[in-house]
């Protein structure tokens, strides 16, 4: 039998935007990912679902499609190297509505030469949405890389009420409210 702060719970969220797994480890959240998207995550089928482990976090991502929400204030506990944790971090600090740039976001960190590790980081965070990823876009104001493909980026930015980006592709676009700011606990 497993040590249960070794298990890895699941559920699945049917959002606006497609199905989401959130993945936790028995008190934190520690992944977000778009099943729908352009990377979905493999089910581990040692995986316990446990729907009501994810209540209120289910209950803060419907509040913030609904538009109700605008910062999450969830226990997680995302996992990655010391450079990635100083990323997503960061990415914590951008306003609700508001864009940066992946240099902007490396000069926050302190690293103003390392656009491209920046970018890599904000690619490998593993809690999207709720660690706003989707905040960061390229110098030129246009929409870049996305897990879960950009059309689903500019929903997100849509929903936030952000529309100062520029639309690189005529791909499908989400709509619905607006609303997400994170917190870590």
């Amino acid at each position: 039998m497993k040590k249960t702060d070794s298990l890895t719970y699941f559920t699945i969220f049917v959002s606006p935007i497609g199905k989401l797994l959130l993945t936790g480890n028995g008190k934190d959240l520690t992944g977000l990912n778009f099943q729908d998207g352009t990377h979905p995550e493999k089910i581990d089928p040692d995986w316990v679902r446990d729907d009501a482990q994810f209540a209120q976090s289910v209950e803060q991502l419907e509040a913030y499609f609904a538009g109700d929400l605008k910062q999450f204030d969830l226990p997680m506990a995302p996992k990655g190297t010391d450079f990635q944790m100083s990323v997503w971090e960061a990415l914590c600090s951008i306003p609700y509505g508001r864009t940066i740039s992946y240099g902007q976001l490396a000069e926050q960190i302190g690293n103003p030469k390392a656009v491209r590790a920046v970018g890599g980081a904000n690619g490998k965070n593993p809690i999207a949405i709720i660690v706003p990823c989707h905040r960061v876009i390229g110098s030129d104001g246009t929409l870049t890389g996305f897990g879960g493909g950009l059309p689903i980026k500019e929903a997100l930015l849509t929903l936030e009420g952000n529309r100062s980006h520029k639309i690189a592709s005529s791909q499908q676009a989400f709509h619905f409210a607006s609303g997400g700011e994170c917190a870590t606990g």
